[in-house]
């Protein structure tokens, strides 16, 4: 490999630092209070105000949204996000609020909202005087949204809460600054760090009836990642930990433009040499038996070349006295035959399986030239493994490279661990890849539909950061629109943090007041209930739950009951009570 240059990384292995308790500032309180932007996030949390300072432009609290609390610790005890500065040592213990990219552990909840209130400067006494707005999953379920607006009306007391989904807030924002005409007409890719979603926006509208989900994301990619080295490097299990996969994907991993094309260049050695990234694994440089001299070294290849010695020794012996005891049968065999005695001779050759006297002899000379040259090479088995050792300690020269050891060559895996978002089947999930279901969600609209939603397809989300990945979508759209059809892809400015800048220039042109539009009052919530959502631009839609209430009981007729008393035949008795039954379910199926 003359002239190339290995690519050799080492883990960052960043650790987090506890986030300051901000002093509230002044601006956030006058004219009027500001309200309060989380993008509840299922891999990081993110939180700032809502004001146009300069200062407090960009999201103040970005955490990891999980809680490490040991059973029976109290509250006081759990360590929330950026208190955690190794998550590996605490893997076990973490709790996350999520299940996918759903709410429903509100206990945890609530330790994330005390988290971010308490470093935001909020200290208020018995409640928060700041609207929320708050990000919520596609289609969130009406139980988890009540959940969630009890908590923050009930606990918090806030004034006002708005819900929106993170992949539209973000397609909000890069519309406005791209200066595009309202309402918009689009498709959304959002992948996180649980779950990809197709997002369908018709008219600036979320068409919450065709959007789709792909429980591939971020985690799955680690995962694989994780378990792909584990498989290659089993000596270095323990060092092969998730946060690092994590880094390995955010920093090494690409999105194959042509995913069979690419591995067909990996074959070639030069490629291979060329784009593999050696990541250094921390040691101890420090080597066993560093510091011996050389004669002591020498003799412990000597004792070694002993031990082998013996061994072979050992061997050699017990193979020669096998052959012994089977030569000293033989030749007792023989005896018999000399002494005459002709019937246990010939008894004993059939016990050894021979037919005549001639072949006992025969083997007798061949077991006996083994067993004198088994006895020769045992005379000469310390010579020669001197000469031999003499000559193996001159000729070895082992050049151990501990830094070398503690390497891990990812090659393949770099493109192979974004591919899960194109074909779950790489990890066994028998699922629809990404593009797979766009088009799926395509053929549900018209041929007009899906012109203007294909002329604005907008990538978003964490694990749509990958080199390459809009060019992969651009592909695969190529290949499965009509001929000559025109589309368009664009990826967010930032990704991961778009949904935050989105919230926040939603809550900025919209703001809380009166019967204002996308925002849920107190007076809402005790009204509507805590399942209610205020629609706006990048809100779920609203479906409220119809619950069948029980038709009223019907009064029994007297004329049918004075005829039944009457002695009417059992017949039209039950038949009048089966008819009953049936118009009662009737009325209830209406209702």
């Amino acid at each position: 490999m003359t002239g190339q240059v290995c690519q050799i990384f080492s883990f960052k292995d960043i650790k987090a630092t506890p986030d300051p308790l901000y002093e509230l500032p002044g601006q956030c309180l006058t004219p009027s209070p500001a309200p309060i932007v989380i993008d509840n996030g299922s891999f990081q949390t993110r939180a700032g105000w809502a004001t146009s300072a300069a200062e407090l432009h960009t999201p103040r609290l970005l955490f990891r949204s999980v809680a490490a609390r040991s059973r029976g610790a109290a509250r006081s005890e759990t360590q929330i996000g950026n208190d955690i500065p190794n998550l590996e040592p605490l893997r076990w213990l973490l709790k996350s609020q999520f299940d996918r990219n759903v709410v429903v552990n509100f206990e945890i909840q609530e330790l994330m909202f005390d988290y971010v209130f308490t470093h935001l400067g909020v200290t208020s006494e018995g409640c928060v005087d700041h609207s929320i707005v708050v990000t919520e999953a596609p289609c969130n379920p009406l139980h988890c949204r009540q959940m969630m607006s009890e908590l923050l009306f009930e606990c918090y007391r806030v004034p006002h809460v708005s819900y929106g989904v993170d992949g539209l807030y973000s397609f909000y924002h890069n519309n406005n600054q791209r200066n595009l005409q309202l309402p918009q007409t689009g498709i959304v890719l959002s992948s996180g760090y649980h779950c990809s979603h197709i997002l369908p926006v018709i008219n600036g509208r979320f068409d919450a009836v065709n959007c789709k989900r792909v429980n591939v994301a971020g985690s799955q990619a680690a995962t694989y990642l994780q378990r792909l080295l584990q498989l290659k490097y089993p000596g270095h299990l323990a060092a092969i930990t998730l946060s690092r996969m994590e880094e390995l994907l955010h920093d090494h991993s690409y999105s194959a433009v042509d995913y069979h094309g690419e591995l067909e260049k990996w074959r070639c050695p030069e490629f291979y040499e060329r784009e593999v990234h050696r990541m250094q694994l921390p040691f101890s440089g420090k080597v066993p038996g560093g510091c011996v001299s050389v004669e002591e070294r020498q003799e412990r290849r000597t004792q070694q070349l002993r031990r082998l010695q013996e061994i072979n020794s050992r061997r050699r012996e017990e193979k020669l006295q096998q052959d012994q005891e089977r030569l000293d049968r033989l030749m007792a065999v023989q005896e018999l035959l000399e002494d005459g005695l002709l019937d246990q001779f010939h008894k004993s050759l059939v016990e050894l399986n021979m037919d005549s006297a001639e072949e006992l002899q025969s083997y007798i000379n061949k077991l006996q030239i083994a067993v004198d040259q088994s006895r020769q090479k045992l005379l000469n088995a310390v010579s020669r493994y001197c000469c031999a050792g003499n000559d193996l300690m001159g000729n070895l020269n082992p050049a151990f490279n501990m830094a070398e050891y503690h390497q891990l060559f990812v090659g393949t895996e770099r493109l192979r661990c974004p591919e899960i978002l194109f074909q779950p089947s790489l990890i066994g999930e028998d699922q629809m890849g990404l593009m797979e279901t766009l088009q799926y969600v395509l053929a549900r609209y018209t041929p007009e539909q899906q012109e203007a939603l294909v002329s604005n397809v907008f990538l978003t989300g964490g694990n749509m950061q990958y080199p390459g990945m809009k060019e992969r979508v651009e592909r695969e759209l190529l290949a499965m629109r009509p001929f000559q059809s025109h589309f368009k892809v664009t990826m967010a400015t930032q990704p991961a943090l778009d949904a935050w800048f989105g919230a926040r220039d939603w809550a900025l042109e919209h703001p809380a007041a009166g019967e204002a539009e996308g925002w849920i009052s107190r007076q809402d919530y005790e009204e509507k209930g805590g399942e209610y959502l205020s629609e706006h631009c990048s809100s779920n839609a609203f479906v409220p739950l119809k619950v069948a209430k029980p038709a009223p009981a019907r009064p029994a007729e007297p004329s049918a009951t004075s005829q039944t008393s009457a002695g009417a035949p059992a017949d039209i008795a039950m038949v009048t009570s089966a008819s009953a039954y049936v118009s009662t379910n009737a009325t209830m199926v209406t209702t």
